[in-house]
């Protein structure tokens, strides 16, 4: 699984969030899925997280997926991602930065996914 962009510091925030447990949720556009024809994450698969120099740091499990609209995006999601939102406008204005050069509307699907933390390596 990777976060952010390998060696930046939006990595490193990312992935220290998920190891402190304040992150336990993640967010991709369907479309970079399909454009690169990557199957979506299943409940129960296993991934590795990645760190700021790309290497392995922990075992991360899906526990939940869900496929919906930008505009449908809730609180607790957005809360869940671990990086201090306090509200949905303030998640779409981030999303939207990372996501520069797509264009973001409230029909824009959004795989959603929330994983636990299984293994530190």
């Amino acid at each position: 699984m990777q976060l952010g962009y390998p060696r930046t510091e939006l990595r490193r925030r990312l992935v220290d969030a998920v190891l402190t447990g304040e992150k336990t949720a993640t967010a991709g556009l369907h479309a970079e899925y399909e454009a690169e024809g990557e199957p979506l994450p299943g409940v129960g698969e296993r991934f590795l997280l990645l760190g700021y120099d790309d290497k392995p740091v922990a075992v991360v499990e899906t526990v939940e997926l869900r496929l919906l609209r930008a505009g449908d995006v809730d609180l607790a999601f957005a809360r869940d991602e671990g990086e201090g939102f306090d509200s949905v406008e303030e998640w779409r204005t981030a999303h939207e930065s990372f996501w520069a050069g797509q264009d973001i509307t409230d029909d824009t699907l959004v795989v959603a996914e929330r994983f636990r933390l299984v293994e530190r390596l």
